[in-house]
């Protein structure tokens, strides 16, 4: 069950940063035993690396993704590979049917997003640190067409943030605070905040909390309590300035009827460069200036 949980987690984040850019598919099935992709990603257009910094960079063409909440083991990589495979074989097959020449399994890559990895793992797979990478990425031998993520090595980076998020324990929780430091009016910052939000409704569900999962409850129910803070500040002060706006209109328009009777469209077209004029100009100029005189000052500063 938890298993499940962060791992839908995952699937739904990285379906939601990358679906602007091309197609996504979660769960997408291979023939080898009915395994399942995790997420298969194909673009329509490069997604934009100053946007999501290394996730970008990943997902410049068809790749997959296999994110682990746990240590990947040597099996879970095994089943991953296989499955690439076999995705890069159906490839071929559909370029042999079509008589067209095969680029997307040459293209297609494999990203196991794993929180640590042993030694002993990346040894097993001879997966190697390569140029021109961050720390953290340990690269599958070239048939493979992929690498062994380890987020916990990932630099404490904004290139990084997207994928630390995907972290656990301490990564997670800095990528979190990293999160939060971000513009509010992020899109990313947003979206990721109401996936979290998401994994800590389904968790709250769960009876057997491990440690991990209680702090992260806690994380977020903090994180979630002073985003709501915010939120009913920000419509409270709208809500008043909305108000005051209101009052001042009324203010002009029960000035206008009493002079000049009802308000025609002349009228009410001044109402708006009258707002604007501080009280203590507003009043007397209403009172002192004739029909004339309002229209001819304020239809001239519209125009």
């Amino acid at each position: 069950m938890t298993r499940f949980i962060h791992d839908q987690f995952a699937k739904d984040y990285l379906e939601e940063f990358l679906k602007p850019y091309g197609e996504v598919r979660a769960g997408l099935r291979v023939r080898s035993e009915q395994r399942e992709i995790d997420v298969f990603f194909e673009p329509n257009s490069p997604p934009p690396v100053e946007t999501l910094g290394l996730l970008g960079r990943l997902a410049q063409t068809p790749c997959i993704f296999e994110p682990f909440r746990n240590p990947a083991t040597a099996d879970e990589i095994s089943d991953c590979i296989i499955k690439s495979l076999e995705l890069r074989r159906s490839y071929k097959r559909k370029a042999a049917r079509k008589k067209s020449e095969d680029t997307s399994s040459q293209t297609l890559k494999l990203w196991i997003l794993t929180p640590t990895a042993s030694n002993t793992i990346l040894s097993q797979f001879r997966a190697i640190p390569e140029e021109n990478w961050l720390p953290g990425f340990y690269f599958l031998p070239p048939h493979f067409q992929g690498a062994i993520i380890v987020i916990h090595q990932l630099p404490r980076t904004s290139e990084t943030l997207w994928l630390r998020v995907l972290g656990r324990e301490k990564v997670q929780e800095q990528a979190i605070a990293e999160l939060e430091k971000l513009e509010e009016n992020s899109p990313l910052r947003s979206l990721t905040l109401e996936l979290l939000y998401s994994l800590q409704i389904s968790l709250k569900k769960k009876p057997d909390l491990n440690k991990d999962e209680k702090e992260l409850i806690m994380r977020l129910a903090a994180l979630y309590k002073q985003e709501r803070a915010l939120a009913v500040q920000e419509g409270m002060d709208k809500g008043i300035q909305q108000g005051v706006v209101q009052e001042r209109r009324n203010h002009i328009e029960n000035i206008m009827r009493a002079r000049f009777g009802a308000l025609d469209p002349e009228l009410e077209g001044i109402i708006d460069p009258l707002l604007v004029l501080p009280s203590n100009e507003l009043t007397p100029l209403l009172l002192e200036l004739s029909r004339s005189e309002l229209l001819s000052r304020f239809q001239e500063q519209q125009n």
